[in-house]
């Protein structure tokens, strides 16, 4: 690849996981300040439950998207950044423009998607079967 598509690469790797942990740091302190609050009826406790275990959440993605741009970035050192991991192709430039953690081309991204379609519906037909088979065993018990 191009030094200049690399470093400008580098650069927006770098800048996507300040700004990350810049979010990641405000919204902790957020869930502090929301914490403190006190004389809160059962309905506002729930509630605040429920945002509490959406922000583990989002925290999580946000986790695996640093953990994503952390590989990224080495692989930028390493001279690897931008080949594909799965067909070993040249990922294309405005793939990683859009996306600067991708590990993926096009081709092999939309190849893992359709399998992971196919096994989604797999199982949900699997579970569909199992769930009609044992309430037709309860009928006739």
């Amino acid at each position: 690849m191009r030094k200049a598509f690399l470093k400008k690469a580098r650069e927006t790797l770098q800048e996507m996981r300040e700004q990350l942990l810049r979010n990641v740091q405000a919204e902790l302190h957020e869930g502090r300040e929301q914490s403190k609050d006190e004389g809160m009826d059962t309905y506002d406790l729930a509630s605040d439950a429920r945002d509490r275990e959406i922000n583990f959440i989002l925290t999580d993605r946000e986790r695996e998207k640093l953990q994503a741009i952390d590989e990224a970035l080495a692989r930028v050192g390493e001279g690897s950044y931008g080949a594909c991991e799965s067909c070993e192709s040249d990922i294309a430039e405005g793939r990683l423009e859009a996306l600067p953690f991708t590990r993926l081309c096009i081709n092999c991204q939309a190849e893992r998607e359709k399998e992971a379609r196919m096994n989604k519906r797999f199982e949900e037909d699997r579970t569909y079967r199992r769930l009609t088979t044992g309430d037709t065993d309860e009928e006739t018990s």
